[in-house]
């Protein structure tokens, strides 16, 4: 049985970034659905379909107005959610296995993700940095930590 990968969009500003998402969620393949949270530009955005290239089409989404929502969802099916933040105790993406069925939060390309999001979160987890910036775009970081999952 494949991975079954719920993708949580957490105030996600560039619409650029999500389309960006899509083409990498279908590529990865295993993603049921994306959440689009919060300020996360909607899928009929123009710049987010220039992007995507039809894989906005492909894989399943949805827009919620807030991340909590989505969360308590997912947890009250037992779906255990990974949030990608920089924080003391987050662990790297490559060193984790992942379980068959889980959620992935990836948070606002500036602010990160909240500290609410956090306390909802089963895990933190951190793509190390071997150059002189702290993190990754938003959307390339995605692409990595979903292979990764998929790997």
């Amino acid at each position: 049985m494949g991975k079954k990968i719920y993708i949580v969009l957490d105030n996600i500003r560039s619409a650029f970034n999500v389309g960006s998402i899509f083409r990498s969620a279908d590529g990865a393949g295993s993603v049921e659905m994306i959440y689009l949270c919060g300020m996360t530009t909607p899928i009929d955005n123009p710049k987010l379909t220039k992007t995507a290239l039809g894989a906005e089409n492909m894989v399943p989404s949805q827009h919620r107005d807030t991340t909590e929502e989505v969360l308590k969802e997912l947890k009250e099916k037992g779906i255990p959610i990974y949030s990608v933040e920089l924080t003391k105790d987050a662990e790297d993406f490559q060193k984790i296995t992942y379980p068959d069925t889980l959620a992935v939060v990836f948070g606002h390309e500036k602010n990160g993700i909240s500290d609410e999001i956090l306390d909802l979160s089963d895990h933190t987890v951190i793509m190390p940095m071997r150059g002189q910036k702290e993190s990754l775009n938003v959307a390339n970081c995605a692409t990595a930590i979903l292979y990764e999952i998929t790997r």
